[in-house]
């Protein structure tokens, strides 16, 4: 028993020094304040991801939601829901690699705000903003395509022999689903061209 006095005297006394007490405390409200951090966090990424803040920018800008509500990646499912939304094409899953798309799409925002790019001067820009795009989709071998497109699906028996034989002819040449797909959600630019490997 009086081991455990000593125990009790002894915590009594750290305690009664504040400094002590402030690393319980703080480290309590650190963690609060991570919670409420990667929870905050995580909503603002749902929310950037959604179609309806993509068109806020880009409608009045440009006329590329018009020309992606015409593709096949808007048409819906059994369910009404739209089966590829904007990010699903354009913003990768990956951590990292989501925080880097995010962070560089904020010069949508400058563009609007300084009308750099205006339905005016739209198709003169399309050009070089459709190879950018296309020269990320390259280098990351159409990453944020394969998500949904499985080359099991791709490949099998289900699917036109001709499509088959065209994706099994991909991966021997070492091409990737832009090398034939550019222009499927968006105008394709007259004068851009895509970049191969």
């Amino acid at each position: 028993m009086p081991e455990a006095l000593n125990r009790k005297q002894r915590l009594w006394r750290l305690l009664k020094r504040p400094w002590l007490l402030g690393l319980p405390i703080g480290l309590f409200v650190l963690i609060g304040l991570l919670f409420v951090g990667a929870g905050s966090f995580q909503v603002m990424m749902k929310v950037t991801n959604s179609n309806e803040f993509c068109y806020s920018c880009h409608i009045g800008m440009d006329t590329i939601v018009e020309e992606y509500q015409a593709s096949p990646h808007f048409q819906k499912d059994e369910n009404g829901e739209v089966k590829a939304g904007c990010s699903d094409c354009h913003v990768p899953r990956e951590f990292l690699d989501k925080l880097f798309v995010k962070v560089t799409a904020s010069a949508d925002i400058w563009y609007m705000l300084t009308n750099k790019i205006t339905m005016e001067n739209f198709e003169q820009e399309r050009p070089r903003m459709a190879e950018e795009i296309w020269h990320q989709f390259t280098e990351n071998d159409s990453k944020t395509c394969r998500y949904c497109h499985q080359e099991s699906w791709l490949l099998s028996i289900d699917r036109p022999q001709r499509a088959r034989l065209s994706h099994k002819r991909l991966q021997s040449h070492g091409e990737t689903c832009i090398d034939c797909h550019y222009g499927i959600a968006h105008k394709r630019p007259e004068k851009a061209y895509i970049h191969k490997k």
